[in-house]
């Protein structure tokens, strides 16, 4: 005899099951609200302050920012070639 397997159908694609809703329906509300809570005094707490006064940079802030890390990484590179050099040539005056 010759069986029909039942077809898998996902859970959030199943029919109403009397007055309740769907589980997606339910867990997508849950998580509407929990955003909802946690962004409703974003502008108010600790960090409320620091969002008011950011802002996007200009030009200028940009270039100086660029700069000044440009600047940072070339005086750590030529720290660590000193330190190379030194540890390669000098190793027996020490």
């Amino acid at each position: 005899m010759i069986t029909k397997e039942k077809k898998y159908v996902p859970e959030p694609f199943r029919t109403w099951q009397g007055s309740k809703k769907m589980k997606i329906e339910t867990k997508a509300e849950e998580i509407q609200n929990t955003f909802e809570t946690r962004t409703r005094n974003l502008g108010r707490g600790k960090y409320g302050r620091i969002l008011k006064m950011a802002h996007t940079p200009t030009r200028e802030e940009y270039k100086k920012t660029c700069y000044i890390a440009a600047l940072g990484m070339i005086v750590i590179g030529a720290v660590g070639f000193a330190i190379m050099w030194v540890m390669t040539y000098l190793p027996g005056y020490f």
